[in-house]
């Protein structure tokens, strides 16, 4: 079974693929580059408004609970932004965030054993 393509509109297609993969390829490079700026946005405003050690508690607790650390994040630099926050924060006052979007967004875990015969 024949297709019947020339040489000549074989290399077409080749060039409209080549051409797609390559504008496919610089759009993800620049999405990359877009949310690298994003982040070292957040990083510099994070430098801001954390202590040195709350900066470190916030580091380990990304490695632990990335989630949790987004969150802690999103809403330091929210308050930050709106003027809510007036003051650095501390390792102190961190760890209270911590606890308070912890336990906001902590799912109980209810696990139920049924038997045989129950």
């Amino acid at each position: 079974m024949s297709y019947g393509y020339t040489d000549e509109e074989l290399e077409q297609l080749k060039r409209r693929k080549m051409e797609q993969l390559i504008a496919e390829a610089e759009e993800r490079r620049r999405a990359a580059e877009e949310e690298a700026a994003r982040e070292a946005q957040r990083q510099a405003v994070l430098r801001v408004i954390l202590t040195p050690e709350a900066r470190e508690r916030l580091a380990n607790v990304k490695l632990v609970k990335p989630e949790l650390a987004k969150a802690v994040e999103d809403y330091l630099i929210s308050a930050y932004t709106s003027g809510q926050l007036r003051e650095v924060i501390d390792d102190n006052a961190l760890r209270d965030i911590l606890a308070t979007l912890d336990s906001k967004t902590r799912r109980e875990l209810k696990i139920r054993v049924k038997r045989k015969g129950e």
